[in-house]
């Protein structure tokens, strides 16, 4: 069973990499983009069996390593 866990900066946390990217964009000529949040996906592989069951591990794993829940909000997607 895989897991698939999305991690962005929390909406009113600045994110200066979303804005280089942003900064970039534009210089190449894309100039219709007004703002970029940039994040993170973690793919992990498990041994369980049951997608409830996995889905309360990960949302540990995320609250204890993966995430910064202080600036960073997460979501968890069983696949």
């Amino acid at each position: 069973m895989k897991a698939r866990v999305t991690i962005m900066l929390k909406d009113g946390v600045l994110d200066p990499q979303g804005e280089a990217i942003r900064h970039a964009l534009g210089g190449l000529g894309h100039k219709g983009v007004s703002g970029v949040r940039q994040g993170k996906v973690i793919e992990l592989d498990l041994d369980a069996t049951d997608a409830a069951q996995a889905k309360t591990e990960v949302e540990k794993m995320c609250e204890g390593l993966l995430a910064n829940t202080v600036i960073e909000k997460y979501a968890v997607e069983i696949v």
